[in-house]
């Protein structure tokens, strides 16, 4: 049996469906699951020990027989935490059939297969009875089903049917209680994820259409490792609220609720931004609590726990507002079965007792739609607009007839700006081009660039008035690339359209280069190793189950991250590996290249670090990875706007004198993909 599957393809720029094993699907889910990281979480499996621990002896202090319900099981790794503190039965539930057969061995494996049964279901669909599921309720109620928002997993109508179905009343809940957590900013940095900012091109000032400005923006929480985002990018205006409580030893509703927190403003500025996370007290007295808090909220910020599988969450307004040092203000959170969303009131300003709750986040003006988070950065950071600027000046004359090609892109409009006699733009899809055609009218440039819904191959030369394309420009980005190396399309596109450019034409960029390091990470590692034993339980199959995921052809490949979320040090120079001439057509044969890199520092050499670098001009590049030297310490500073490329080895390497990472690269032109072989050896 086959599955049809997504892919990339950066010859066409499109998301194929590919024909693969039934197979397929679920080791890449399993590859790019992270379930190692959850293992690796000490704090989190600590805490959780400690609470199921004190909720088992509180049931059974009362005289009755402890059974668990452990929904959203994983490894079985809860369930076997409560057997060894005395519980007389666990029912473990897990919907995710590979892992529910690892947590069957699992449990098997740690002789806990008597008191422990896997159920392979959602736990809305377990039954309780003499022919059940489960032959009893439970009376203490064990889950792990929160994410970076806390609830957007489902966790609220998990616990509603669990209350109403699976477990006694007056239960004990582990964890017993979680806590919402937030903090109104300013932020020029995280604004800038959020609207499109004016940028001065030539002396004149290109402003974002009015419909921008009023859009709410994006439903979707914007979920990053907040912790690398110094405080010195953001200036709170207020106290960190507590939002909102949810007690799970009762019944918990996934109705609409809204929340609100009063304060005074702390400092005036404008209020955009709210930095959010949450808290699992453990036990009912909150004496062992998890916090989602980021490091720099600690005294000692190296002390702050890692994770990945919860991190922390930025909230944009609807609209920014100009706040008074001394203004009382209501920060209200309205949160649905699955998300949150949040919205001020200033109570001097309005009657705030009749104000009705915030609605939700929706974008009204297809910018958000079309630009994600990252692009909207990108599309604001003026040193990178000044590149392309500068680079479009230096090849721009009077006569110049220009065609872009990246998907919502502003250059075009710089092009015109500058005094291109002609701009065409080809956009992947009607709203992309009614975004741009949104910020054409906003400044006044209708007709300054003709927007083309048209693919690169199906182009003519009576689409272009019978002109020739002296400037062909691509940022280049498109909305479906996944890895650095997607952007080659706009190679391919090149190609596509030789036979509609002047015999000089400019390409810019002229050309692209691959670039590696090998690098040791501070913690992304977790995610990929190994974990054998973990809190004393062996947990070894599903560490067999991964790497068999991982081995299964294509899933041994790179997988994109942003390295600015991941701290790392580069362990070998930084050099680029292969170089992609876009002043001449893709060619027919595939181009490989082989060397070495000599490890420089001493450390754990977790994998290799990729991305592309932009040649616009002969003296212009544009990198979509380093973005300044490293330091003499390997300290690496990552763009923000796109994510990089991450090749984890089998095994990590701890570096030494004479050791070196061996490289491999082909790049196949008939599928626009880059194969991939790293090495560590001595020398």
């Amino acid at each position: 049996m086959k599955t049809f599957c997504g892919r990339a393809n950066p010859t066409t720029g499109a998301l194929d469906s590919v024909e693969e094993s039934e197979e397929y699907d679920y080791h890449q889910e399993i590859a790019r699951s992270c379930f190692a990281d959850m293992l690796h979480d000490h704090d989190r499996n600590k805490k959780y020990y400690r609470g199921i621990r004190a909720a088992v002896a509180r049931v059974k202090a009362r005289g009755e027989r402890v059974i668990i319900l452990d929904i959203g099981t994983g490894t079985g790794l809860l369930s076997m935490m409560a057997v060894t503190a005395g519980a007389d039965f666990c029912y473990a539930v897990e919907v995710f059939k590979p892992m529910a057969e690892a947590a069957q061995r699992i449990v098997e494996k740690n002789g806990f297969s008597e008191k422990i049964k896997i159920i392979n279901k959602h736990s809305t669909d377990v039954t309780v009875g003499p022919d059940g599921d489960m032959q009893m309720k439970a009376n203490v109620l064990i889950t792990e089903l929160f994410d970076t928002e806390l609830i957007g997993e489902g966790a609220l109508p998990s616990y509603e049917h669990a209350h109403h179905n699976l477990v006694q009343e007056a239960c004990e809940a582990v964890p017993h209680r979680a806590t919402v957590y937030a903090q109104l900013v300013e932020s020029e940095l995280l604004w800038s994820w959020a609207q499109l900012q004016p940028v001065e091109v030539e002396g004149a000032r290109l402003v974002p259409p009015p419909a921008m400005g009023l859009c709410a923006g994006a439903h979707s929480v914007c979920d990053i490792q907040l912790s690398q985002v110094s405080p010195r990018s953001f200036t709170p205006l207020g106290p960190l609220c507590t939002m909102f409580s949810v007690d799970f030893s009762k019944p918990v509703s996934s109705a609409f609720q809204s929340h609100t927190s009063q304060f005074v403003a702390r400092s005036g500025g404008r209020a955009q931004v709210v930095l959010s996370w949450w808290d699992l007290d453990m036990d009912p007295s909150g004496s062992v609590v998890c916090t989602m808090a980021p490091s720099w909220t600690y005294p000692q910020p190296k002390m702050a726990p890692w994770r990945d599988h919860w991190m922390q969450s930025v909230y944009f307004l609807p609209s920014e507002s100009r706040v008074t040092e001394g203004e009382e203000l209501g920060l209200t959170v309205c949160h649905d079965d699955y998300s949150l969303w949040y919205g001020l009131q200033s109570p001097s300003r309005r009657d705030s007792q009749t104000e009705a709750p915030p609605p939700r986040p929706c974008c009204t003006c297809q910018a958000h739609l079309v630009w994600t988070r990252p692009r909207f950065g990108e599309l604001n950071d003026g040193r990178r607009t000044e590149s392309y600027v500068s680079a479009l000046r230096s090849v721009l004359m009077g006569d110049s007839v220009c065609l872009g090609v990246s998907d919502g892109s502003l250059l075009p409009v710089f092009a015109r700006m500058i005094g291109a006699k002609k701009v065409y733009a080809l956009e992947n899809s009607r709203m992309c081009k009614q975004v741009i055609q949104q910020v054409l009218e906003a400044n006044s440039m209708e007709g300054g660039v003709e927007l083309l819904e048209i693919r690169p191959e199906q182009l003519t030369s009576k689409d272009l008035g019978g002109e020739q394309i002296s400037v062909l420009m691509g940022e280049p980005c498109f909305s479906s690339s996944l890895l650095p190396w997607h952007s080659l399309f706009f190679w391919y596109c090149r190609t596509a359209l030789a036979g509609l450019l002047r015999p000089n034409a400019t390409i810019l960029p002229r050309s692209a280069t691959l670039h590696m390091v090998a690098v040791e990470f501070q913690d992304l590692w977790r995610i990929r190793a190994p974990c054998g034993t973990c809190e004393g339980f062996n947990v070894s199959p599903m560490d067999e189950m991964v790497q068999k995921s991982l081995d299964f052809r294509e899933s041994r490949e790179a997988e994109p991250h942003p390295l600015w979320e991941y701290p790392c040090r580069a362990l070998t120079r930084s050099t680029g590996v292969m170089t992609f001439d876009f002043t001449q057509r893709v060619p027919q044969q595939p181009i490989s290249s082989q060397g070495s890199l000599p490890l420089i520092r001493k450390g754990r050499c977790h994998g290799v670090a990729l991305w592309m670098e932009y040649h616009l001009t002969a003296d212009i590049t544009v990198s979509a990875g380093l973005i300044g030297p490293v330091s003499e310490q390997g300290e690496c500073e990552w763009s923000r706007h796109r994510k990089q490329g991450v090749y984890f080895l089998r095994s990590p390497w701890d570096s030494s004198d004479g050791a070196a990472v061996s490289y491999s690269f082909t790049f196949e032109p008939s599928t626009g993909d880059i194969k991939m072989d790293f090495s560590v050896e001595p020398q």
